[in-house]
């Protein structure tokens, strides 16, 4: 199993002119700490459950490209980009840019968009349709890939377009970055990841992690793909302590809310439950930090990995 670091909060001090400092020490830590995957979301504004719509926010592909130059051997992604956000035949170009800069270690997320609010306060047309959303992503990954491995590009899809476009240099990874698609849509979402994608990305407790596989597995099938092809991963967050008495200490200090959306938990216990989504089928398991709380990271890398990297 390996496992990754997410970083949904750009919240890491008072001064929003060290946010990337203190993102670029968080990544290169997470490298040498035996972490493999570093992502971020793509979104303009921070999402619910995660902080106030109105704190400091980075832009993604902005500090994928940065985190390329300062860090050496851990892979970067977005968790995940909307189809909506650029054009895909733009964003493939941003997209070879990174891997160029990283040396090949970029892994491309996407995904149908959902936080509708970002889309109103940024001028985007949000199909309300989920099934429409879901088309136009598998249409935008089909463009990608034909950017990313032809000489010159034409495509006429039904939502996007190029004409005779040269996209150079291409991606160092051949014969092409690998495609994660988010989300856990039964009927389309999968379907799309055993269509077009190298990774998928799921959440929810083993139980429904495992039944989503399931599911993949049935679409791997259908469309004659190898399931072992596709790497399954989860993204869950983290509040860590070493036992029950400092847990309920961090809990009030970080005003951890009674319904946490992610998981609160000794050593111990995130260690069990960690255990539970191995024998899901997760081969990724991508956490973040509750407020980027240092200390949870700390004691998955020291106190709990070791359990399950070979």
């Amino acid at each position: 199993m390996k496992f990754g670091i997410h970083n949904p909060s750009w919240l890491f001090g008072t001064d929003p002119s060290g946010v990337f400092d203190a993102v670029k020490t968080k990544a290169q830590w997470a490298e040498e700490h035996g972490f493999t995957w570093f992502s971020v979301m793509d979104h303009l504004i921070q999402i619910p459950n995660v902080g106030a719509p109105d704190e400091a926010f980075m832009e993604g592909w902005t500090i994928l490209t940065a985190l390329a130059a300062v860090t050496q051997r851990i892979r970067l992604a977005t968790l995940v980009s909307s189809v909506h956000y650029r054009n895909p035949a733009h964003l493939a170009k941003i997209a070879a840019g990174v891997d160029q800069i990283s040396r090949g270690r970029l892994t491309f997320g996407i995904g149908a968009g959902w936080f509708e609010t970002e889309y109103r306060q940024y001028g985007w047309e949000f199909p309300p349709r989920p099934a429409v959303r879901i088309q136009q992503m598998e249409e935008a990954v089909r463009l990608v890939l034909a950017l990313w491995t032809e000489k010159r590009t034409t495509f006429q899809g039904k939502y996007f377009k190029a004409q005779d476009a040269i996209l150079e240099p291409k991606p160092v990874q051949k014969p092409h970055p690998p495609i994660m698609i988010g989300g856990g849509g039964e009927q389309l979402t999968l379907r799309a990841v055993a269509r077009l994608a190298e990774a998928c990305n799921v959440g929810g407790t083993p139980d429904v992690v495992r039944h989503k596989f399931e599911v993949l597995r049935r679409h791997c099938e259908a469309e004659r793909r190898e399931y072992d092809e596709i790497e399954r991963t989860n993204v869950i967050s983290f509040v860590l302590a070493h036992d029950e008495t400092a847990l309920a200490a961090k809990r009030r200090n970080l005003a951890v809310p009674e319904h946490f959306y992610g998981f609160a938990g000794t050593v111990s216990q995130v260690t069990d439950l960690i255990g539970q989504y191995r024998d899901a089928g997760v081969q990724l398991l991508i956490s973040s930090a509750y407020k980027n709380d240092a200390e949870t990271l700390e004691l998955l890398a020291a106190d709990v990995m070791p359990g399950f990297v070979r």
